[in-house]
């Protein structure tokens, strides 16, 4: 079997500021807010590269749709990896600065890894 996912979906829990974080934070492209029409249908879908697509509905409406109980919110249950032109800090603090100024709380300053450099935020509120 080959791989072929194309999408991954996130469960926020405010679907106006992950919104604002991702576009205006991050620089990721969308239409913006969806689905609003349906009951349990409101979602953002980014566009990345190669086809990719990036989701986010509100937990309440993914976790009725996956057909589970809504549970608590954990920064520990998933991550995103966001790649910058460069390992410089200046690539990586502007976009730290952008994030933050979108929404998005430090948690961790940037530092150098095995992998690369990294930084812990969490969108907004």
């Amino acid at each position: 079997m080959k791989p072929r996912i194309g999408m991954i979906t996130v469960g926020v829990d405010d679907l106006k500021a992950s919104l604002k974080f991702y576009r205006d934070g991050l620089g990721l492209q969308t239409e913006g807010i969806i689905g609003t029409e349906f009951e349990y249908g409101a979602a953002v879908v980014f566009d990345l590269e190669h086809g990719f697509k990036l989701a986010l509905f509100a937990r309440p409406d993914l976790a009725h749709d996956a057909g589970i109980a809504t549970s608590g919110r954990s920064p520990t249950e998933f991550t995103l990896g966001h790649k910058v032109g460069s390992e410089s800090e200046v690539d990586v603090d502007a976009v730290m600065r952008q994030a933050i100024a979108a929404g998005a709380r430090l948690v961790k300053p940037a530092h150098k890894t095995f992998w690369g450099r990294i930084c812990g935020l969490l969108p907004g509120p």
